[in-house]
């Protein structure tokens, strides 16, 4: 679960939005993409009403997350998914250890 910022036309300017996506990953490795968010802040509060989106949706189980570790966000996943592990995210953890030093 992230966000990429895309550049879209609007007003006759061009200005930065936000996509959030949730890609989930079957057992057998198939990939799926479980939504699309356009444009919100991204914070726990908005991460949780994603969550209970997708659990409302038909999610039973999530058996791990991968987050670039905003904060709170691991808190809102336990209480949507009890059982779910939450892992930093590879490249957020490669960003902030070029960004801040090891």
């Amino acid at each position: 679960m992230d966000g990429i910022v895309l550049k879209v036309r609007e007003n006759s300017r061009v200005v930065n939005k936000t996509v959030y996506i949730a890609v989930g990953l079957h057992r057998d490795g198939k990939k799926e993409v479980l939504s699309l968010w356009p444009g919100r802040s991204e914070s726990a509060s908005f991460w949780m009403s994603v969550l209970t989106d997708i659990r409302a949706r038909g999610v039973n189980d999530v058996l791990i997350t991968a987050t670039n570790n905003l904060n709170g966000f691991t808190d809102r996943i336990n209480n949507v998914f009890p059982e779910s592990r939450t892992q930093i995210c590879v490249i957020h953890q490669i960003r902030n250890s070029a960004r801040y030093g090891d």
